[in-house]
């Protein structure tokens, strides 16, 4: 007889998943899934609002990551409108998005993905949060994770309107400029940051990474799978959150294809399962052959360590001798066919790509705020509605945004597409969290440790499933269930 173990709801990520173990007579799994029971409409209540409205509607599907939705709508309008943006605006969009990452990294590593390693996995559920965190690392190290996200959401603030749900963003340019003064206080702010993420790798060598337990989890085979990585780009090929071009890189590190944000639909297509509201997307280019690792798989992932694994270096300096320290540890440095890095392909590893990441998106707003025209007042321009169709592409702390727009002569929006960061993850987090299942349990015995360690594989990509899911018009499952006051099953409702 078949047995069921349920984890729901599943635990610190934004939205609603839980995930179904299905195990054979003989107490093994047979299968698992990941599922997102929600559904957000984005793509339909969008129609018919104006296109300029677009940043501060879309930035409500997540209250964890508005900026990437501001920033990618704000991009398509432009885009739309056939503008580009000033180049003063450009900056203040970066600068902002830069300490939207470092608030958005901090949080993952010290709240969400953490306590895993800090508290440890086997700890109980109690104490695998923040305050069995700063239990563990002390109050001052508390301090500073909450000084940390304290001044980058101050900044968030000054120039963008509000810490979260910002409202800066304007066609063509940004609604404020930045001033002498506050340029003086973002320095200070921005060199905090650097040293708080140089002080948060070291903490993960001394935690994590000299902890033979924890080494042999990250490098096991449970978090292993084997497919293609996707990331943004610049023209040095450096990992570029705000703009460049989207690459996608193979399970041996050569180049399949790179590309404006504009073909994505050349390039990404997008399947439905009947068990999830979450889509599916793959590479058109390989076509979809189920959920299967490996180099003839349309499977790929953008995460942290995907954005790594598709770059040939980092764009700031000290950013850079970590990102060779990753690929030398996992004995990946130089070693394809082509000479790049070999990719990465432990998903545990995205923990050490993140805080990479938060070190280089710190160094960045340094760069950005000493350029010598960062305080320049013009911001902003006259722009005029027309009909048209863009494109606007972020990456997202979770991976690749991107929101694609058609809106009529008026302006008002025609059609609106999102496929969003963890949407390019569903397949990769559900075949992860299956093979987490069957190589955790055995013979029917199941503990909490052991089940919160099969929510690990899930929590590396640090899904955000109320971004996740939206509408793909006739073809999603809806089942209504109605129970009588003793929640006896009555009637069931099927529409497919």
């Amino acid at each position: 007889m078949t047995r069921r173990i349920t984890i729901d709801p599943i635990t610190r990520l934004e939205g609603h998943g839980k995930i179904e173990i299905f195990l054979d007579d003989a107490g093994e799994v047979s299968s698992a899934y990941f599922q997102v029971p929600e559904l957000r409409g984005f793509e339909s209540f969008c129609v018919g609002r104006h296109a300029e409205e677009m940043p501060n509607i879309t930035n409500r599907i997540c209250g964890v990551c508005p900026e990437a939705h501001h920033m990618a709508a704000i991009k398509a309008v432009d885009a739309a409108y056939g503008v580009e943006c000033l180049p003063a605006a450009r900056r203040i969009r970066e600068l902002i998005y830069m300490a939207f990452y470092v608030t958005d990294h901090t949080t993952h590593f010290y709240c969400l993905g953490g306590p895993d390693f800090i508290v440890g996995p086997e700890a109980p559920a109690s104490e695998r949060n923040i305050l069995g965190v700063i239990r563990k690392v002390g109050l001052d190290i508390g301090q500073q994770v909450i000084n940390t996200r304290k001044r980058n959401h101050e900044l968030i603030k000054q120039l963008g309107g509000r810490r979260v749900h910002l409202c800066g963003a304007v066609p063509g340019g940004w609604a404020v400029a930045v001033s002498p003064e506050q340029r003086d206080l973002f320095r200070g702010w921005a060199a905090e940051n650097v040293a708080f993420a140089r002080f948060s790798l070291k903490a993960f060598d001394d935690i994590v990474l000299k902890n033979p337990e924890y080494l042999d989890l990250i490098l096991s085979d449970l978090y292993y799978h084997e497919t293609h990585s996707m990331g943004t780009v610049d023209e040095t090929l450096a990992p570029n959150f705000y703009d460049g071009k989207i690459r996608v890189v193979d399970t041996v590190g050569s180049e399949i294809v790179r590309y404006d944000a504009t073909d994505y639909c050349d390039h990404v297509a997008e399947r439905v399962e009947p068990w999830s509201y979450l889509k599916f997307p793959y590479l058109k280019k390989i076509g979809w052959k189920g959920f299967v690792a490996g180099q003839e798989s349309g499977i790929y992932h953008a995460t942290p360590l995907a954005r790594l694994n598709v770059a040939d270096r980092m764009a700031t300096p000290a950013a850079q001798a970590e990102f060779e320290r990753l690929y030398e540890t996992f004995g990946a440095r130089g070693k394809a066919a082509n000479g790049r890095n070999l990719p990465i392909h432990h998903r545990l590893a995205t923990h050490w790509a993140r805080l990479i990441e938060l070190l280089y998106a710190a160094e960045h707003m340094c760069e950005l705020l000493d350029h010598p025209d960062i305080c320049d007042t013009g911001v902003r321009q006259i722009v005029r509605a027309r009909a048209g169709v863009g494109v606007g592409s972020v990456e997202a702390p979770r991976g690749t945004l991107t929101h694609h727009y058609e809106t009529d002569e008026r302006g008002l929006i025609k059609m609106a597409n999102m496929v969003v960061a963890t949407g390019n993850n569903a397949a990769r987090i559900a075949m992860s969290v299956e093979r987490a299942a069957k190589g955790l349990i055995k013979g029917g015995k199941v503990t909490e440790g052991l089940l919160n360690k099969i929510e690990m594989a899930f929590r590396a990509y640090d899904p955000c499933l109320g971004c996740a899911t939206h509408s793909l018009p006739g073809h999603l499952l809806l089942r209504v269930n109605i129970y009588d006051r003793q929640f006896n099953l009555v009637q069931q409702l099927l529409q497919d």
